[in-house]
């Protein structure tokens, strides 16, 4: 199973600001290049924050003399090239963000993950989605017998439910399922045959 990292879905960030870029340039390249947030960095290139549309529409300036130090939401949430996409997405979803600045091992900013990048991901259907849990992360991966584990799956959120045989691993049925392309969500139903015959 080789589930897609950030690193495939991100754009590459070629536009970035600083602390003293003002409103009017904000606005501009925010049109130019057709995106919706811009990263402010330091002078040498870590994130500090992040300026998006909303936050020129909340903070409209006269004559643009207001700063991206004064519009920006700070401190910048930040992925890493290597992480999956679903662990990104909880991320997002459970700060509610709608992008990530992605950055690379010295903490410098090369990319950024929005909400639109994940979209064509999280439409993969349900079915997909069972079939992949059932076949490669139970049978294949784990060596479980289908008929032990009930995999349902609406809108994303995986339901599993059934026994494993030892409690160890319990945990790790549900990290591989996270990790499973299209999986937004594990409710995990599972009990241990081994705890249940105590």
């Amino acid at each position: 199973m080789r589930h897609r990292s950030v690193a495939d879905l991100m754009t590459p960030t070629a536009v970035t600001v600083r602390r003293a870029t003002p409103f009017k340039e904000i606005a501009r390249l925010l049109t130019e290049f057709d995106i919706t947030a811009v990263p402010v960095v330091d002078d040498t290139g870590h994130p500090l924050g992040v300026v998006s549309e909303a936050d020129l529409i909340r903070r409209p300036s006269a004559g643009g003399v207001a700063t991206a130090e004064q519009l920006m939401t700070s401190p910048a949430i930040t992925a890493r090239p290597e992480w999956s996409v679903v662990r990104a997405a909880r991320l997002m979803r459970r700060l509610q963000v709608k992008r990530l600045p992605v950055i690379d091992a010295g903490g410098r900013v090369i990319g950024v993950l929005s909400r639109s990048d994940l979209i064509q991901l999280f439409l993969r259907r349900d079915h997909a989605i069972q079939e992949e849990i059932v076949e490669d992360v139970l049978t294949r991966a784990l060596g479980l017998a289908p008929s032990a584990v009930t995999v349902d799956v609406v809108d994303g959120l995986v339901t599993l439910s059934g026994t494993v045989p030892r409690p160890e691993l319990l945990p790790i049925v549900v990290r591989l399922c996270q990790s499973v392309d299209g999986a937004v969500e594990v409710d995990n139903r599972l009990t241990c045959a081994a705890l249940n015959r105590t």
